[in-house]
């Protein structure tokens, strides 16, 4: 594709002190010591000699003003806000400035201390959302001068009002870490590493990104293309978090990077010392994208500079410019520049590629097109469309010959690898990574003109053929390692509704006429589904979710009145595969700690449907009903009697009587505690009055009268209550009974609301035992006694 150049916007004639600007971009080391505002409207430079500082050059709207503008020398700018900029000093002192064109310039709004201690010194600092985060250094112990972790993460709130800023109070959100450089994008704060302040190389093998929304940190490495960790931000200390990271990232050689550059919507490019060009996208997934040549450096030079503009990405290498499609990594343009420059966004033009050199400023354009419609016309004609070719059938070529060219180069095998071979042997390992950048790609291709992408079109029946046999393939697997459930919960993310379809027909669920589920998967398939979490919390930190809870999430989203059904369904190949205990087995017995249940080695599937429907966070009455369901169908005491309490909370008289004429019969250990819980919530209110002959049904059988009404007692309202109940009957002029004889309208339980009852367990009382009804039943008077016969005067025997 030709036809791209270079159209100059500006000279700097318009900016104040233009002359000394470009005499500073002249004698500046490096252009990545400038920084640009959102609309270029002002060109801030750090200096590094003869002394430390920064120049800030300004673009007017009015010339005249320009005039009487006086240049502003500075040391750290970070732009917190519109014509705001917080310039931070390694001291931790923070000036906040705002740009006042009508008053010509930059005027100070105030002065703050950024840091706690006096003693500390920011190495690093960006802006995120409104919150201000930097990386410090604090001095450490003499105990510890060898120590290299003593930099922590700070944050502090901020917000500006028309003339002052308002900064909260410091947090630490991370502390023992060693030096990171922090970049902001989005919501997300990328921590990587200083690769010169040389850190102990376990440390320097990875990098963290910390969403401040999610409160959580992802533990990431360039040599691996899913995180390796998520973990809570509550546990802030460094070295405990990396612990478990350490031994396997020992074996690993990560590639170092080279530079970075943030997308502004969560995700950061990386520039690799293999040559590749990355995308870290906001889920932790690190996409590889393109390749330069082996020997760039040697050809290109050192200088790089790296920005995204909408989908596609621009790289520029010493002289070199590159245009690169985000989705499927194909080089649409190289072009050759005269100088060296620096890439930079533009709100107003988001898809253009804009240059700053020390000529002026540029914007790269299409001479054959319009500079409006420049970015979907150039990407079409770089695809073919101007061919006939179809952009989906050119995608998957582009994605199975950079396939081939990652396999050869992990090949032991001296033949030629060819995209023939690779889709005939079947070796291409990511089917959906292909599926998604198709989808992703004609995805935006049709937004961008005005369409919508059709269902069960090309792409759609493509996608649920393969994720249809990635998901069986996986769930048919002995076991599942870490990597293979980290690309199980890829799938269920990046096609929600594909991965239900092929999770029914991987399991065969049927649903019955009576609203049960059936299942006709062989066990081995079963044992993966409901293979073992080590607790409840193990699986809602942000890490990979196991299976079971993977296919709940699914459940609960796509049909989730089958979430109960799918629990007990579960819970029956649980017992018949032999993997833990069947409800008919299981049995209540009382442990040392409190509740009632045994101690078991796996957590149970109740558990970990309820702690997976908790994190998903439905509506607070839908949430309550399906845990009664998932809790009933459990079947464990504990469950049942919680299921009960939240039948009564909710006033759900007429459900939680049936309930505990169901459960009863279950166990006498769990009837005593069913009864007593609905006793003490009788003595409470006149609610279950409609219910009590079934409620005394349930009564055990060695319940007596003074346990019954020591129970009442125990639970009758306090004084204050009935009292007041009973201050208004009063006040109409008809003075209450006393208690326990209250009248119909109160709430006191009374003895004749009780008299059922106690008459039942009195009659029992006085019944005779059936343990001793042979002895009740036998003649009043001793049987006759036996005729006297003659002895043996010798032996002394009858005769």
């Amino acid at each position: 594709m030709a036809g791209l150049v270079l159209e100059r916007l500006s000279d700097f004639g318009d900016y104040s002190g233009h002359e000394e600007l470009t005499d500073v971009l002249n004698v500046t080391d490096s252009l990545g010591n400038v920084r640009l505002s959102p609309k270029a409207r002002h060109i801030h430079i750090i200096l590094r000699k003869p002394d430390v500082g920064l120049v800030t050059f300004d673009k007017y709207e009015r010339t005249h003003l320009a005039q009487q503008q006086k240049r502003l020398e500075l040391r750290l700018a970070g732009s917190v806000g519109a014509a705001v900029v917080a310039v931070v000093f390694e001291n931790g002192k923070a000036e906040f400035w705002k740009f006042q064109e009508c008053k010509a310039g930059w005027h100070l709004l105030q002065s703050s201390d950024l840091c706690n201690s006096p003693r500390a010194r920011v190495v690093s600092v960006c802006v995120c959302s409104n919150l201000i985060i930097w990386c410090e250094e604090r001095p450490p112990s003499e105990s510890s001068t060898r120590n290299k972790l003593t930099y922590c993460i700070c944050r502090r709130d901020f917000e500006v009002e028309e003339g002052a800023v308002i900064l909260g109070g410091v947090k630490i959100a991370l502390h023992n870490n060693p030096k990171f450089t922090v970049i902001a994008s989005g919501e997300y704060v990328h921590l990587l590493p200083d690769l010169k302040a040389k850190p102990l190389s376990s440390i320097s093998k990875f990098f963290l990104s910390w969403s401040s929304r999610q409160d959580s940190f992802t533990v990431s490495s360039t040599c691996k293309n899913t995180p390796l960790k998520r973990f809570s931000a509550k546990e802030s200390d460094f070295k405990k978090l990396v612990t478990d990271c350490l031994g396997y990232l020992s074996a690993l050689d990560p590639p170092e990077i080279y530079s970075f550059a943030p997308t502004a919507c969560g995700g950061l490019l990386l520039f690799l010392s293999t040559g590749w060009l990355c995308l870290l996208q906001k889920d932790g997934i690190l996409r590889h994208i393109y390749k330069l040549d082996d020997n760039y450096l040697v050809k290109y030079g050192a200088h790089t500079s790296l920005c995204l503009y909408g989908d596609m990405l621009a790289f520029l290498t010493g002289q070199n410019l590159h245009i690169i499609d985000l989705n499927c990594g194909r080089e649409l343009e190289k072009t050759a520049l005269k100088r060296e420059g620096l890439l930079y966004p533009n709100q107003a033009e988001k898809w253009m590629p804009y240059l700053l050199s020390e000529t002026g400023l540029y914007v790269l354009v299409n001479k054959e097109t319009d500079f409006k419609d420049f970015s979907p016309k150039m990407r079409a004609s770089g695809l073919g469309a101007a061919e006939g070719v179809h952009p989906g059938a050119l995608l998957v070529e582009a994605v199975f010959e950079e396939a081939c060219a990652y396999y050869q180069q992990r090949s032991l095998s001296s033949t030629q690898l060819t995209v023939e071979t690779l889709k005939k042997g079947g070796r291409f390992q990511a089917p959906i990574s292909l599926a998604s950048i198709l989808r992703g790609y004609l995805n935006t291709r049709l937004r961008q003109r005005g369409g919508e992408l059709p269902r069960n079109g090309e792409v759609e029946v493509m996608c649920e053929n393969l994720v249809e046999k990635e998901v069986e393939r996986l769930l048919s697997s002995s076991e599942l390692d870490k990597g293979a459930l980290l690309y199980l919960n890829s799938i269920f993310s990046l096609f929600p509704s594909e991965a239900w379809s092929a999770t029914q027909a991987a399991l065969q669920l049927h649903s019955n006429g009576d609203g049960r589920l059936s299942s006709n998967a062989p066990p081995d398939l079963w044992k993966t589904v409901l293979s073992t979490a080590s607790s409840p919390s193990a699986f809602t930190n942000g890490a990979a979710l196991p299976v079971f809870e993977l296919l709940c999430q699914s459940v609960f989203r796509f049909q989730p009145t089958w979430l109960p059904g799918f629990l007990e369904l579960a819970q029956q190949q649980q017992g018949s595969a032999g993997l833990g205990l069947s409800l008919a087995t299981s049995s209540w017995s009382f442990s040392s700690g409190r509740g009632g249940e045994r101690v078991e080695s796996n957590v149970p599937l109740y558990k970990r449907a309820l702690c997976t429907l908790s994190s998903l966070n439905p509506d607070r009455e839908q949430q309550q009903d399906l845990e009664v369901e998932l809790l009933l169908v459990s079947g464990r005491p504990n469950a049942v009697l919680q299921a009960l309490r939240i039948l009564m909370s909710k006033r759900q008289w007429e459900r939680a009587t049936r309930v505990a004429h169901k459960f009863c019969k279950q166990s006498p250990l769990l009837n005593k505690e069913i009864f007593t819980t609905l006793l003490c919530e009788v003595a409470q209110h006149r609610d279950l009055d409609p219910y009590l002959n079934l409620l005394w049904d349930l009564c055990p059988e060695d319940f007596t009268v003074t346990t019954i009404l020591n129970l009442v007692l125990k639970n009758l309202p306090s004084p204050t209550s009935s009292s007041s109940s009973s201050s208004s009957s009063s006040s109409c002029g008809d003075p209450s009974p006393p208690a326990p004889f209250s009248d119909s309208h109160s709430s006191q339980l009374t003895v004749g609301l009780l008299k059922p009852l106690l008459r039942k367990v009195l009659q029992r009382e006085t019944k005779p035992s059936q343990r001793y009804v042979d002895i009740l039943q036998s003649p009043s008077f001793p049987p006759p006694a036996l005729p006297r016969q003659p002895l043996d005067q010798h032996t002394g025997l009858c005769v």
